[in-house]
């Protein structure tokens, strides 16, 4: 494990890697956030999708294995007075108590062994708004590992007993150069 967070911190203390753009799938669907919750940022890097959703007013918790990657997000949303609780740890099914978040958002991460935990994390009618890297891929860009990389409507199997709200894996059809490519979206709800 020291390995990773030493690859991760690595990567996050090199300079101009600052990037406080949230995901697509949260931000072209930020009218479907409550206007008042809790919500988790797993695995979060620098924050992005943190900052986006303490913006909308929520009470954000934020998890990454990386504590340059911590370090980062905690003085940036102090600097911008938002509400980000922000820890470094490894994230395991253990990490999640039941029925804690309003809203889960999970980006360019995938570990298939935490989607129970993750459901069962979200509080009844709470949103889960996760987008990461598919093997369908219309450049050979990294990650190229298939285990961190989903195969066809792998997501909607992951988080089957949730509502599908909203779901986009373009893969390769139609004009390969546009819209978003070599990732797949999924907005699902858990049922009261």
């Amino acid at each position: 494990m020291d390995a990773l967070i030493d690859k991760w911190n690595k990567i996050y203390s090199q300079p101009g890697q600052e990037n406080y753009s949230a995901v697509q799938v949260l931000t072209e669907n930020d009218f479907l956030l409550p206007a008042t919750g809790t919500a988790l940022d797993v695995a979060c890097g620098q924050g992005a999708n943190a900052i986006f959703l303490a913006e909308q007013g929520l009470v954000v918790t934020a998890w990454d294995i990386s504590s340059a990657a911590i370090d980062k997000l905690t003085s940036y949303s102090v600097y911008r007075k938002l509400k980000v609780n922000a820890c470094q740890q490894k994230i395991t099914a253990y990490s999640f108590s039941e029925c804690s978040f309003d809203v889960i958002v999970v980006s360019r991460f995938l570990d298939r062994t935490l989607s129970d935990a993750i459901i069962g994390a979200l509080k009844p009618d709470g949103l889960l708004f996760y987008q990461t890297f598919s093997r369908e891929k219309t450049s050979p860009k990294p990650p190229n590992n298939p285990d961190y990389l989903l195969g066809c409507n792998e997501l909607l199997a992951m988080f089957s007993s949730l509502r599908v709200v909203f779901y986009r894996e373009n893969a390769l059809v139609g004009e390969q150069m546009r819209g978003l490519r070599n990732e797949a979206q999924f907005i699902g709800q858990k049922r009261t």
